[in-house]
């Protein structure tokens, strides 16, 4: 089984709606990432998902996309690792001696 290539942070912010829409942007935001099947971990601040780099950019994306529906005005922070010659550390890897 091939590692994933790349791995992503994203953290969505709606902008200008009040803190109940600001949640629901989030919550939509989620449920989209939970629909692609690809690894995911949320956490207080930020979502980690990890695929390859092309669908990365695609969940960026569909993500903005989704939370403007809730709110026109949206930011986005994102950081990605990327590996050209092998894999990225996993989640997993990243954190499980921590949990």
């Amino acid at each position: 089984m091939e590692k994933n290539r790349a791995s992503m942070a994203l953290q969505i912010l709606a902008l200008s709606v009040e803190n109940d829409k600001r949640i629901e942007a989030v919550d939509k935001v989620i449920a989209y990432i939970q629909s692609t099947g690809l690894d995911y971990e949320v956490a207080a601040f930020e979502t980690t998902i990890e695929g390859d780099l092309a669908q990365l950019m695609e969940v960026l994306e569909e993500a903005i996309r989704i939370a403007s529906q809730v709110d026109p005005r949206i930011f986005a922070n994102v950081k990605v690792h990327y590996n050209a010659q092998g894999n990225v550390l996993s989640i997993d890897e990243k954190v499980s001696k921590h949990r």
